[in-house]
């Protein structure tokens, strides 16, 4: 299986999200899979790489050509892939992905993780999508989508195809139930 982590580039985050992103790269390779994610070296981005390279996977990275610089490419990918545009990036990410995890984030991921469940929703692809929050950082944001259930702005069935995990394994069990 090879798994889409979206998660932040940004540079100074907790460094304990830094390891845990660690932790969920040796967490694929130790179940026997193969990262695909953004392609770069920094941040949560390069640590989950670093996590999944060192213990036996496959990194399969996707950067657009204008991100080279800001994001700091991967040298060390298995494979890298250029693109011109984000939309070719999120479309590449889901054409190479059996499935999705959403570690924490600022907009980019979040803006990846809805783009990837509305395309669940629809039926544009059938694969499994879990969000791994360790720290409660999208428990407002869960919150505000139940809200929105409640007040029936979001269709039945939508909550159902997302699962809400706190840990690496329960995470990788959503992807392959």
């Amino acid at each position: 299986m090879k798994i889409s982590v979206y998660c932040s580039s940004a540079p100074d985050i907790d460094p304990a999200l830094i390891d845990f992103a660690y932790e969920l790269g040796k967490g694929i390779a130790e179940a026997g899979h193969d990262l695909v994610w953004g392609g770069a070296k920094i941040s949560m981005m390069g640590a989950v790489a670093r996590g999944a390279r060192d213990h036996g996977a496959q990194t399969i990275g996707v950067i657009p050509r204008s991100l080279v610089d800001r994001e700091i490419q991967d040298p060390h990918a298995s494979e890298l892939h250029l693109v011109d545009t984000m939309r070719e990036r999120k479309a590449l990410i889901e054409e190479l992905s059996d499935g999705f995890i959403a570690l924490p984030g600022g907009i980019g991921t979040l803006e990846e993780f809805f783009e990837i469940w509305v395309g669940r929703y629809l039926s544009f692809h059938a694969k499994p999508i879990a969000v791994l929050d360790p720290v409660n950082a999208y428990g407002p944001l869960k919150s505000a989508l139940e809200h929105l259930a409640d007040h029936k702005l979001m269709k039945s069935g939508q909550n159902e195809l997302i699962s809400w995990t706190t840990q690496v394994d329960q995470a990788l069990a959503a992807l392959t139930r």
